[in-house]
């Protein structure tokens, strides 16, 4: 339905061309853009799966795109500098890990320290300031092409691919999708629960890592203020969109990647038309509500009758059963 639209109202929204070898145009443009939220999306959807949920991924964004910066102007390698923001990134999923699996606290209240502590820590590190890149290098990951296609988007193709490998043709996925089902059956069964819930954690904070890196590329600054502000919210939305049930249990990677695209592609077309900016918001918080109500426990046994009730009855044939 997007797409139509921009079709209609935007002239040349399909147009895509190749300059210097690369392909430009806006449709481009919004998957280069999703890539960051697209990484958030895969990291949350194993949470979700495990019925929890983690509000501090902008935080972490935050973190790694700072101290990436921070080694860069320092003059450390790029290597060293992205290892770095993404170690970091794990250390904060181990946090969120142990919160959660260790001490057995509420997901969002285990990671709602993180969110507040998390974007205050960038901020210290960068001493308020946004720290601005000079160095070409580090402008690849965000801004590079690479067979015509930004390098956003491969990258973003890697981590799917090989996540989903692990899920299906391992028994990763069952397990995950056991812990979320019944956390308490999979623990007498024999699973080890609180590892899975760690790792998953440990996950998603290093998918935030890598879209912190990405972000900081493509804007060639950190910026601790504002760095991956309310992404979690846009990556929950994009999991539920995908398929992805709040209850746990249920993941659809794919899904989750094509929510994130529909987010983007809201988000272009709103700008694009000229509407206010703060419609955005409340556009989205309309589609968390009507996907809160769709998976409500009472509302779906009312949906199940009223589709009974529409069913037209199955007439037993003439003569009686056979």
């Amino acid at each position: 339905m997007l797409l139509i639209v921009d079709a209609i109202c935007l002239p040349g929204f399909w147009h895509l061309e190749i300059k210097d070898g690369h392909l430009y145009g806006p449709l481009i443009d919004i998957l280069n853009r999703a890539a960051p939220l697209m990484l958030a999306s895969l990291g949350m959807s194993l949470v979700i799966a495990t019925r929890g949920i983690d509000v501090s991924v902008g935080a972490v964004v935050a973190i790694a795109a700072t101290v990436a910066a921070m080694l860069v102007n320092a003059g450390q390698p790029m290597t060293v500098a992205y290892a770095a923001a993404l170690g970091a990134a794990l250390l904060c999923g181990a946090w969120n890990g142990v919160l959660v699996a260790g001490l057995k606290l509420q997901p969002i209240i285990a990671t709602l320290i993180l969110m507040v502590a998390g974007r205050g820590l960038a901020q210290l590190l960068a001493d308020g300031q946004i720290l601005t890149v000079y160095q070409p290098s580090f402008f690849v990951l965000g801004g590079g092409y690479w067979l015509g296609l930004p390098i956003s988007l491969w990258v973003v193709a890697a981590v799917a691919v090989t996540t989903t490998t692990l899920l299906r043709k391992t028994a990763l996925g069952l397990f995950v999708q056991a812990v979320g089902l019944n956390p308490v059956a999979s623990r007498l069964a024999g699973l080890r629960t609180g590892t899975l819930i760690f790792g998953t954690y440990v996950f998603a904070a290093t998918c935030a890592g890598l879209a912190g890196l990405m972000i900081a590329s493509n804007i060639k600054s950190a910026d601790a203020n504002n760095a991956g502000l309310l992404l979690e919210l846009d990556a929950i939305l994009a999991v539920t969109l995908g398929g992805a049930s709040l209850a746990g249990g249920k993941y659809h990677l794919a899904g989750s990647l094509v929510g994130a695209l529909i987010i983007q592609t809201l988000t272009t077309t709103i700008y694009s038309l000229g509407v206010p900016p703060e419609i955005n918001m409340v556009v989205k918080a309309m589609v968390v509500f009507l996907l809160c109500i769709l998976q409500s426990s009472e509302l779906q046994p009312m949906a199940r009758r009223a589709l009974q009730a529409i069913r037209p009855t199955k007439r037993p044939p003439p003569g009686g059963p056979r």
